[in-house]
C-alpha cells in the first residue's frame, strides 16, 4: 500500500479534516428550526414593488414558536433602521398585516448583527412564544416600507421560524 503523505503529515491532515467535518455537521444541524428562507434581492436593491413571498408548511399547533426577520445589508446602507410591512396569511385565508421597524445600527452608528467585511447579517425577533392557530401552508409577505424606492444596499431578506423551547 502506498502512503501518499509522510507519517506525521498524514495523521495531522486526517485529524484536521475530521475536525472540520465535525464542526460543519454540528453547525449545520439546528433541530429547533422549522423553516428558514432568505431571498437575494436583485442588484442589492429592494424595490417597494418587489414583495418577498415565502410559503411554509406548518403542522404543529401545540408547540410555541419564535419568528425572526433575517436581513443582510451592506455597510453603505444609509439608515440605522428599516421599516417593512409583514403580512401573514393562514391556510384558511385569514390575513394579518404588521408594520415593523428593524434597528440595524446603534445611536452611534455602529452596525448591529454579525458582520464580515462590509456585509452585516441581522436576525431580529418579531414574534416570541406564539402558536400557529391551524395546520397547513402559511404565506408570509415582506415589503420594504421606506421612503426611498428602490432601497439600495439591502442584499437579502427572509424569515426564520424555530421552536421556542
Amino acid at each position: 500500500m502506498t502512503n501518499f503523505f509522510p507519517g506525521k503529515i498524514s495523521a495531522k491532515l486526517i485529524g484536521a479534516c475530521m475536525l472540520i467535518v465535525m464542526i460543519a455537521s454540528l453547525s449545520a444541524c439546528d433541530s429547533r428550526v422549522v423553516f428558514e428562507e432568505n431571498v437575494k434581492l436583485p442588484e442589492n436593491r429592494w424595490a417597494q414593488s418587489n414583495m418577498i413571498v415565502l410559503k411554509a408548511d406548518i403542522q404543529d399547533t401545540v408547540t410555541s414558536h419564535n419568528l425572526y426577520i433575517n436581513l443582510r445589508n451592506a455597510g453603505g446602507y444609509q439608515f440605522s433602521n428599516l421599516f417593512l410591512f409583514f403580512t401573514t396569511i393562514t391556510p384558511s385565508g385569514k390575513k394579518e398585516r404588521d408594520t415593523l421597524e428593524l434597528t440595524l445600527a446603534d445611536p452611534s452608528g455602529k452596525w448591529l448583527g454579525d458582520g464580515m467585511g462590509d456585509i452585516w447579517d441581522n436576525r431580529q425577533l418579531f414574534k416570541k412564544d406564539f402558536r400557529f392557530p391551524e395546520t397547513g401552508q402559511y404565506t408570509f409577505q415582506l415589503e420594504q416600507a421606506m421612503r426611498i424606492d428602490p432601497l439600495p444596499q439591502v442584499m437579502d431578506c427572509g424569515i426564520r421560524i424555530e421552536k421556542a423551547n
